[in-house]
Parts: structure tokens; C-alpha cells; sequence
């Protein structure tokens, strides 16, 4: 009976994913960070979490709050 146990530990159709790389994932991280960034200056900058005063970058980003469905009047 021991061996029926000791041999179904190493399964022969088990697959096991390869490991992913601090330098395969980088690029993506960097990418994701800047998108959000630019999703966060158009859509939801000089609102209420706004990181800059005056009305500038609100009237630089009107059309493509428009374009992406954000309210902004």
C-alpha cells in the first residue's frame, strides 16, 4: 500500500508553470503604471481628489473626457 502512496507524489501529468522574471514583468508594470496615470489625468483630475489648482489642465483634457465617456460638466 506504501507504494501505490510513494509513487502517486511525483504524477507523471502533473504540469507545473514555468517561473516569471522580475525582468519579464517590468516593462508591463511600468506600461500599467503609465496608463493609469493618463486614465487618472483625463478622467478624473481637477475633481474631487485634484492634485492641481486652477482650471488648465481640465480645459486640456475636455475632449478626451468626451471621447471616453467621463462627465465633466
Amino acid at each position: 500500500m506504501s507504494d501505490v502512496i510513494a509513487s502517486s507524489s511525483s504524477l507523471p501529468g502533473v504540469v507545473h508553470p514555468p517561473a516569471i522574471s522580475l525582468r519579464d514583468v517590468w516593462p508591463w508594470a511600468l506600461f500599467a503604471l503609465a496608463l493609469l496615470t493618463l486614465l487618472y489625468t483625463v478622467g478624473v483630475e481637477q475633481g474631487a481628489t485634484s492634485l492641481t489648482s486652477g482650471n488648465v489642465l481640465h480645459e486640456w483634457m475636455h475632449d478626451g473626457r468626451h471621447l471616453l465617456g467621463f462627465p465633466c460638466h
